[in-house]
């Protein structure tokens, strides 16, 4: 049987993104650029003819969009009896980025990734921002019923157990509270720099157990970092 797209990949000069696109999710792209960019981090940015450096943010706050609402979608559906407490807070797990950089690694799309090697490791999300760029520009390629079918179908049933997401405590900064409580020890959380600007603003967080640091996190917001600073005190105390 003809296939168009496998006879355009192979004489493609972009056979091996093409392979490797269909290899990981079943597709062969029909505009291969879009993925490019996709994956381009914006330490490798290239410069436009009026001097705006593209990367792949704007289809990072794309497919940052359209992964929340098919999320939000099928979880929906899928806890027919759950309150809006429960299903926000198994959104907020599987979208998280610690858990969209895991998912990036496990598909292989970070072995995509074009960034500049002094980039890796100072960007502790670039995994999980090429894994959203990747989202928006399925959409602008396919579609919304496309786009769907393959986060669910060959992402989330065969990569994202919803059994041990139910189950997962995400919250340490609670579990920490309620362990200093318990041991009546002082706890506090200081921002103590911010990166970047705009929409691309961190937040750095330092964690103090009596006075004494425990643990670090860097995020979008200040809460995320504080959950962070709180994920890697619990691992040093071990509770």
């Amino acid at each position: 049987m003809f296939c168009f797209g496998y006879f355009k990949a192979i004489f493609s000069p972009d056979r091996e993104l093409y392979l490797k696109l269909k290899n990981i999710f079943g597709f062969y792209p029909n505009n291969i650029s879009i993925y490019q960019l996709a994956f381009r981090h914006k330490s490798c940015a290239l410069r436009h003819f009026n001097g705006i450096r593209i990367s792949n943010e704007r289809l990072e706050f794309l497919g940052d969009a359209v992964l929340d609402a098919i999320i939000a979608d099928h979880l929906f559906k899928l806890f027919p009896y759950k309150d809006e407490g429960f299903l926000t807070q198994m959104k907020s797990k599987i979208v998280s980025r610690n858990h969209l950089n895991k998912l990036s690694s496990k598909l292989g799309i970070d072995k995509l990734i074009q960034c500049s090697q002094e980039t890796i490791p100072h960007h502790k999300s670039m995994k999980g921002d090429a894994f959203e760029a990747f989202i928006g520009a399925l959409y602008l390629d396919k579609g919304y019923r496309i786009t769907r079918s393959i986060i669910i179908d060959r992402i989330i049933r065969l990569h994202v157990d919803m059994d041990e997401m139910v189950t997962m405590d995400t919250n340490f900064k609670s579990r920490l509270l309620e362990w200093t409580q318990r041991e009546k020890k002082t706890l506090e959380f200081k921002v103590i720099d911010e990166v970047g600007s705009g929409y691309h603003k961190q937040y750095i967080v330092e964690l103090l157990i009596d006075q004494v640091v425990f643990g670090r996190g860097q995020d979008y917001s200040i809460k995320a970092a504080e959950q962070q600073a709180a994920e890697k005190a619990l691992e040093k105390i071990s509770v």
